[in-house]
């Protein structure tokens, strides 16, 4: 584990690019089959079904970037979940009407919101949502940042439910091997920087616990990834 015992944070390559820029388009393009390769959508059905008692009504993505990873999760989960409000959070908007009738077909609505999470979260205190999931987007914050979202979300849900990098030489190595599915440079770069950012251990629980809330799960799924699962402090599990 030699370099990688601590969370090492560094600028990533796609927070600096336009959005329509062929990198940026090449490198989601990239960040979709990654998610497929590590079984996000399906770690992420997962947990939804085991820890949301009931089917939810309305659910906050934050970090949704194009919408793709929610999109392969309700395709999981539509049918036995009908009728679901997503509300998809990113500072960039790339959800397309086409996403949306994606998310029609389902029976699910989807609303894209452009902000800052931390801006929104602050003018939005009173909006409840049933569940809030993250996914890859936590890892890009260091620890005081993520005592303040977490802060800030706990209210929002009952629960906090993210599938982020696993923290682990293997991972590591794994993003070495991105070439074989034609990754331009951005996402070589990117994918390391998230590795080298990612958690392990009870590294989330901590920091949940430092926001108020009350871990519920947190462990390794998988050779890549890594998930946590936090409950506000008022909801009993």
């Amino acid at each position: 584990m030699s370099g990688l015992e601590h969370r090492k944070l560094a600028p990533e390559i796609l927070d600096g690019l336009a959005a329509d820029d062929p990198r940026a388009l090449a490198t989601r393009r990239d960040l979709r089959h990654i998610n497929a390769l590590m079984f996000q959508a399906k770690i992420m059905a997962s947990l939804l079904g085991k820890f949301v008692p009931k089917p939810p009504r309305r659910i906050l993505e934050i970090g949704a970037g194009d919408g793709s990873f929610m999109l392969a999760v309700a395709r999981r989960m539509a049918g036995q979940w009908p009728g679901v409000e997503l509300v998809m959070l990113d500072r960039v908007d790339l959800i397309t009407a086409q996403l949306r009738g994606d998310f029609d077909r389902l029976g699910w609505t989807a609303e894209g919101i452009t902000a800052d999470v931390f801006d929104w979260a602050r003018k939005n205190e009173g909006r409840r949502f049933d569940a809030i999931t993250v996914n890859l987007f936590l890892h890009h914050f260091d620890d005081a940042e993520l005592v303040r979202l977490f802060s800030l979300m706990a209210p929002k849900a009952p629960l906090l439910l993210a599938t982020e990098p696993l923290r682990a030489k293997l991972a590591l190595a794994a993003t070495r091997l991105l070439p074989a599915i034609g990754a331009n440079d951005v996402t070589r770069n990117d994918a390391a920087q998230s590795v080298r950012g990612g958690f392990r251990g009870n590294e989330l629980s901590g920091l949940w616990l430092a926001a108020k809330g009350k871990p519920v799960e947190e462990r390794r799924a998988g050779l890549f990834s890594h998930i946590f699962v936090g409950a506000s402090a008022g909801d009993d599990l």
